[in-house]
């Protein structure tokens, strides 16, 4: 068995594009096991942090750094599934084997195991419904969908729910712990604090780009350590 690509550490990252500073000095190492949720107002560095973990941006300064030295299984063994996903003009079921095909999968184990993820999500029977007339939260789980074929070892969620109804938000939530109790590691960005009490076990907060507080999803709705996590969790947003 392939050793686990976590811990992921991120050593005094930063983040300034044309001098703005979006993520200031982070450093957290992320293990396996329990779900960590990113939480913030909007504009805080979520996306922007999650991107940088993912490897989609390079920092600014400082080091990201995966327990896995080769990039390619890296890249492999990790995905990410963004507020808005991209559906490529061809089936949901399409989609999923398209995604399987970049993964390297054989061809002939394809279908099977596409169908096997949209079982899991519960698309099954829109599995050669056109993925674009598809509604936003059967989109979000088409995207689970291709990230479950994967069998990913970490799993990034960028505010998935963002833009969906209550009934869906919920579907979307029972994915995620499908994820969960599968094994994968799931790292999720949101600023719905009853998202994160629902879904996670921990939570990193972050504000203006820095963590502010790092603790149990108990604890941190009990007894926030900052001012700053107590004043969010009162529901004042903080001016970022």
């Amino acid at each position: 068995m392939a050793a686990s690509i976590l811990p992921l550490a991120l050593e005094e990252v930063g983040y300034a594009p044309r001098g703005q500073t979006l993520i200031d000095g982070v450093s957290l190492e992320i293990g396996a096991g329990p779900s960590t949720i990113i939480l913030g107002a909007n504009g805080a560095g979520k996306s922007v942090l999650m991107r940088l973990m993912h490897g989609l941006l390079a920092p600014s300064t400082g080091r990201v750094r995966w327990n896995e030295p080769d990039a390619a299984s890296l890249r492999r063994r990790q995905a990410m599934v963004f507020q808005r996903p991209v559906m490529l003009r061809r089936s949901a079921l399409a989609n999923v084997i398209y995604a399987l095909k970049l993964a390297n999968i054989p061809a002939g184990e394809r279908e099977s195991q596409a169908l096997a993820a949209l079982d899991e999500v519960g698309l099954r029977h829109l599995a050669h419904r056109p993925a674009r007339v598809l509604s936003g939260g059967e989109q979000q789980r088409l995207a689970l969908a291709r990230a479950w074929a994967l069998h990913p070892e970490v799993l990034f969620l960028d505010e998935p729910t963002a833009n969906l109804d209550p009934a869906a938000a919920r579907e979307i939530e029972t994915v995620i712990k499908a994820f969960d109790a599968a094994g994968t590691k799931i790292v999720m960005a949101t600023h719905n604090l009853g998202q994160a009490r629902r879904v996670g076990d921990e939570v990193i907060y972050l504000q203006a780009g820095r963590v502010m507080e790092r603790a149990t999803i108990e604890s941190f709705f009990a007894r926030p350590a900052t001012a700053e996590a107590a004043a969010f969790v009162k529901g004042e947003l903080p001016w970022v």
